[in-house]
Order: structure tokens, then C-alpha cells, then sequence
């Protein structure tokens, strides 16, 4: 069994490879300034978030009230936020695949005992998860569930923002700063959880403790409960209950305590704390460990983490060297760099080069130079940067990152970097045909470990689907 010391770094090590490829800094920047002129469907379609709303029809299947708060709430999505703030999963810290996350609630006040609908980011099951994209769309109950494929169209209890509006709308960002604890604890907040004992060995594994007692609060407040119980999820087999007392004269803020740690079968009725408000705040837990600069920080979550430090804007992203690259070749360093748009060795004549290619292509060895140059065709030093970029959604990111190494006008041979690129144009096929209903559950062929292998040369940014 691992110690918490150790869960605790795998899941930072795991957030850290998230801020450095999920939401590349080119998609704030560009989300932010569609945002900050109105237009929030431009602001999605930068964080690429597909909205499948008709707010015409909404509006006359639920009314104009409802339909002025979606529209509220719209115009102050942070989309780049959002998909900032959605579940990861290891190793790669990819978006939860399968998922309905309720980011709004809405009631219906002319239907009282009618479900409230449901404003929802959705993610693909994981066999179609190219480009990590997001669908944002209303839910408001079983009807609607056929209206695209999806493998769990009901929001999830677990994983819901409705409650957490402040890791999407800009207008409650700066509340992550107290729901996420970095504000010192006041003493009746410490002393909130009783018994003490096993609240250590919990904060240890990156459980924000010290915040269940008025997270659990707020979930029974939603639910129309002053008082009750609360599971709180530990693991796939293990649920604690906290007991949570309202707050009153006696005590100033609500106070929970173990109720009991039950098997998951014997809860399934009562309220779940949502993963948002179980655990401490990643970019808080990397901030305090020294594992991320206030400036790699999503400026709206720098600003309410970090509110004396300047943040303009979108973190800067370090871009590739340009500078040629010396190669051991024939007793002397030489140079191979860009020139005229591809990667060429410098200090060979074109017809030596010439002469050089004509033998490799007749299985001679070629000149140190040239075996450099194809290796960085084929698997590049940079191919893991490379391949996250893809598996993140980034496809502008890597194939800026192939440019600068190749030149805008390199062939790629066959090899690893080819089959990566080819692999993803793949998989943004699989996931327009899941768009469209056009495929079933899930065929093997179209899982991310396929690997497609052709023979012919191919342009990097031809092997990419746009």
C-alpha cells in the first residue's frame, strides 16, 4: 500500500504535467479576448467547447426567465477556466472520459414538482477523446437523454460545479481563494471537523479537511437540508459519512464529525460531496510546494491565489530554440539548421549532399550529418513534448513545435514522430463520426493506442485533420 506521502506527489506530479499541456497558453489568450468583447460562443469554440444550444428553443420550451439566466451565465463562462478546472485522470492527466458535469441548476417556478434543468459540460468516452474537447449543453431530465450519444448523459453527483460556480464564472473567480482554503483558517473553522485523529493522516493524501465541514453545508443547503449526512468518496471501495450540525447561536459555522466509514453499497442515498470540495485545490497544493510560478497560473486563478502578484496576462510559452544544432561528423563539429524552410545540414555543398543521398538511398551509410537529420524526421528529442501536445488537444502547439525543429516545408519519412501525427488526424475522425451519431460503442481499431503505418511521404501539417 502506497503511504500518503507518496499519493500525495503522485498527484502532484500529475497536476504539474496538466499545467503544462492542457491548457496552453494561446487558448487563454484567445478565449479571454472573445470573451472580454461578448462574444461567449467565440470564447468557446477557442477553448474548443462545442455548444449544442438553440437558446430560441430553449426559450419557448422553458420560458424567458430561464432563458435571460442561461444567457447570464453565458456571457460570464470563462470556457479556458473551465476546462482549466475539469477532472483529470492518470497518467497523462487527460480529461474524466464519460462525464456529465453540471456547471448550473435551474428551477422551473411555474412547474414546481418539475426537474430542474441542468446547464452541462459533457467529455467523449475515452475511444474518442481527440483533441480533448468539450460539449457544453442543457439537460433537464430523461427525455432529453437521446438527444446525442452519450455513455452517462445525467449530471454527476460527484463531479459537479453547480455548487462551485467560482472555477467557471468570472464573476465568482475570486472566491477560490477562500473555498479553496488558501486564506488562513479562523479558529472555529480549525476546530470545525471532530474527532481530530484521523483528520492528519487525510490532509496528508491532499484531502481539504479542513473545508468539509461548510463545503458539506452548502451541499444540504442545495439539497433543502440545514443538517444531515454526507459521504465523502476515499477510494473505489471506501466512503466516510460526516455528520453535519447547522450552525446557530452555539456554534458559529457548521461542524461535521464521522458518522462512520460504511461499505459504498449501504450509501447511495445520501448526498455526496463533490470531488471540488474534497480535495485542496491543486494549483494551491503546487503554489505551496514550489512546483509552479504564479505566472504559469491561469491568470484568473493567479489572481485570486496570488492577489499582490502582477499578472497581465496568459503565461508566456517558452518557445523551441531556433539556433543550429551541432552534429560529430568526420572528425569536426558541424551545423545542421533550417534553410528555406527544412532542417539541412550547413557546412556540406548541395552536391555533396547530393552524392551522400544517392548512397544512403543505395544502402550505403550517409554522412553523420544527414543520419542526424533523418532521425530528427523520424524521433525527434522533442517527440514526448510532441506527443503530449497531441494527446492534449494542441495541435497547434505541436506542430509549431515540429516546425521549428523541421522547417515549415519538411516531407516526413516513416517513423515514430509520422505515425504520431497520423494517429491523431485518425482520431479526430473518430470523434467527428461519435459527433454525429455515426458510430457505435467503441471499436477497438479507434482506441489511442492504435497506431495507423503508411509508406508514403507526408507534409506535418497535411497529417493533422483540421
Amino acid at each position: 500500500m502506497r503511504s500518503p506521502a507518496a499519493n500525495a506527489d503522485s498527484r502532484l506530479s500529475l497536476w504539474r504535467w496538466v499545467r503544462e499541456y492542457a491548457v496552453p497558453p494561446s487558448m487563454i489568450e484567445a478565449a479571454t479576448a472573445r470573451r472580454h468583447v461578448g462574444d461567449w460562443a467565440g470564447a468557446c469554440a477557442a477553448a474548443r467547447i462545442d455548444v449544442d444550444l438553440d437558446l430560441r428553443a430553449m426559450a419557448r420550451r422553458h420560458g424567458r426567465e430561464l432563458a435571460a439566466r442561461l444567457r447570464a451565465d453565458l456571457r460570464h463562462l470563462a470556457p479556458d477556466l473551465l476546462r482549466w478546472h475539469l477532472p483529470r485522470i492518470a497518467p497523462d492527466g487527460l480529461l474524466r472520459p464519460g462525464l456529465t458535469v453540471s456547471l448550473a441548476r435551474y428551477g422551473l417556478a411555474e412547474h414546481d414538482d418539475a426537474e430542474p434543468v441542468h446547464l452541462v459540460a459533457r467529455t467523449p468516452p475515452a475511444w474518442a477523446d481527440a483533441g480533448q474537447r468539450i460539449s457544453l449543453t442543457l439537460w433537464a431530465g430523461s427525455r432529453d437523454e437521446g438527444d446525442r450519444p452519450h455513455p452517462h448523459p445525467r449530471p454527476d453527483r460527484r463531479f459537479r460545479l453547480d455548487l462551485h460556480r467560482h472555477l467557471w464564472d468570472v464573476r465568482r473567480a475570486d472566491e477560490l481563494r477562500s473555498r479553496s482554503g488558501a486564506q488562513q483558517l479562523p479558529p472555529d473553522d480549525a476546530a470545525a471537523m471532530r474527532p481530530d485523529p484521523p483528520w492528519d493522516a487525510l490532509r496528508e493524501c491532499g484531502y481539504a479537511v479542513h473545508r468539509w465541514a461548510a463545503e458539506a453545508a452548502l451541499l444540504l443547503h442545495a439539497e433543502g437540508r440545514t443538517s444531515g449526512a454526507v459521504v465523502v468518496r476515499l477510494g473505489p471501495r471506501r466512503r466516510l459519512v460526516l455528520d453535519v450540525a447547522r450552525s446557530g447561536a452555539d456554534l458559529p459555522s457548521p461542524v461535521a464529525r464521522i458518522a462512520g466509514a460504511p461499505r459504498a453499497g449501504r450509501v447511495a442515498g445520501l448526498p455526496v460531496l463533490p470531488d471540488a470540495a474534497a480535495w485542496t485545490a491543486p494549483d494551491l497544493e503546487l503554489l505551496r510546494h514550489g512546483l509552479i510560478e504564479v505566472d504559469r497560473l491561469h491568470p484568473l486563478v493567479a489572481s485570486a491565489l496570488a492577489p499582490g502578484h502582477p499578472v497581465a496576462g496568459a503565461p508566456a510559452s517558452p518557445g523551441p530554440a531556433a539556433a543550429p544544432r551541432l552534429v560529430a561528423c568526420r572528425g569536426a563539429w558541424h551545423r545542421i539548421g533550417l534553410v528555406n524552410g527544412t532542417l539541412t545540414p550547413l557546412d556540406h555543398d548541395p552536391a555533396e549532399i547530393r552524392r551522400e543521398e544517392l548512397l544512403a538511398a543505395l544502402t550505403g551509410t550517409p554522412l553523420p550529418c544527414l543520419r542526424a537529420v533523418g532521425e530528427a524526421q523520424r524521433r525527434p528529442e522533442c517527440l514526448p513534448d510532441i506527443r503530449a501536445r497531441l494527446d492534449h488537444g494542441d495541435t497547434a502547439g505541436a506542430l509549431a513545435a515540429v516546425e521549428a525543429l523541421l522547417g515549415p516545408d519538411a516531407l516526413l519519412p516513416g517513423g515514430d514522430l509520422r505515425e504520431e501525427l497520423e494517429n491523431a488526424a485518425s482520431r479526430r475522425i473518430t470523434y467527428g463520426l461519435f459527433r454525429a451519431g455515426l458510430i457505435g460503442p467503441g471499436p477497438a481499431a479507434c482506441s489511442r493506442d492504435w497506431r495507423p503505418k503508411r509508406d508514403r511521404r507526408s507534409h506535418p501539417r497535411h497529417a493533422i485533420a483540421r
